[in-house]
């Protein structure tokens, strides 16, 4: 990873920047699935009012944000979205790291996502640092892939 990286919680301001991140993170896959995928359509000022997202700043620019989601029994992440020409440089990675310390943090043994079964690339990372399916559900015309990963407290 390169340049200055700085991760800070989002605030009512960063709506439309998460927005443009997550529409243009997402926007590849659109064809492979023939739709927008649910964190394209969210509004995330809205989002920031409930949940928490946190940002992840390279050189001053926002490179890649996660939404997380608390949930009695886990910490959820339900939007890892990196800017496409941020892509490979382990930024997701390094949200992934941060979401699992913040899970720890509130006390939580466990985090937990999901994703298209489509974004088959998606799932190899996420097998990669330790997630294992644990569900698969339909879901419009594909299927959801859930999976879950222990946190160290």
């Amino acid at each position: 990873m390169s340049g200055d990286a700085v991760i800070r919680q989002g605030v009512d301001a960063d709506a439309p920047a998460i927005l443009a991140l997550t529409r243009a993170a997402y926007a590849k896959w659109v064809p492979v699935i023939g739709r927008e995928p649910t964190p394209m359509l969210r509004d995330y000022a809205e989002v920031l009012r409930q949940d928490r997202v946190d940002l992840l700043y390279v050189d001053g620019a926002l490179a890649a944000i996660v939404h997380t989601v608390r949930q009695p029994d886990h910490l959820e992440i339900y939007n890892l979205a990196v800017a496409p020409d941020c892509q490979g440089r382990g930024f997701g990675r390094r949200l992934l790291a941060h979401s699992e310390v913040l899970a720890a943090s509130l006390g939580y043994d466990e985090i937990r996502l999901y994703t298209n079964k489509a974004f088959a690339e998606n799932i190899e990372i996420y097998l990669r640092v330790g997630y294992e399916i644990y569900a698969e559900k339909p879901f419009k015309e594909g299927f959801t892939v859930y999976m879950k990963k222990p946190v160290a407290k």
